[in-house]
């Protein structure tokens, strides 16, 4: 008997955004030194900074990660769904899809 521990685990439903869908980054991203060529700490991407996402990969088997290139800064960085909204055609922020939330428990053994 123990403590549960509860994780999401967002690749047991769809992803929130397709390849191709114009997005727009709701938090600014700073390098954790993974970005090469540009400094620790120095800021990749700007809340508001308008890109497409490119491709859908995941991280953990838990968590969708999107490609998002940024067209205007060349910057071409990979995010999570909750730091992103998606744009119509005309660049106007569409309703957020809500996140569906999966958990599951796990015992220690």
């Amino acid at each position: 008997m123990g403590l549960g521990r509860e994780e999401e685990v967002e690749i047991q439903g769809q992803p929130l955004f397709m390849p191709g869908v114009k997005v727009k980054s709701i938090r600014y991203v700073k390098n954790d030194g993974t970005y090469a060529g540009r400094e620790v700490g120095e800021v990749l991407v700007r809340k508001g900074d308008v890109g497409y996402v490119r491709d859908i990969g995941t991280f953990l088997q838990r968590y969708y990660i999107y490609a998002v290139e940024f067209i205007e800064t060349g910057v071409l960085v990979g995010m999570r769904g909750r730091e992103l909204a998606a744009l119509d055609a005309n660049g106007e922020m569409i309703l957020r899809p809500k996140v569906r939330h999966i958990r599951e428990e796990f015992e220690p053994q």
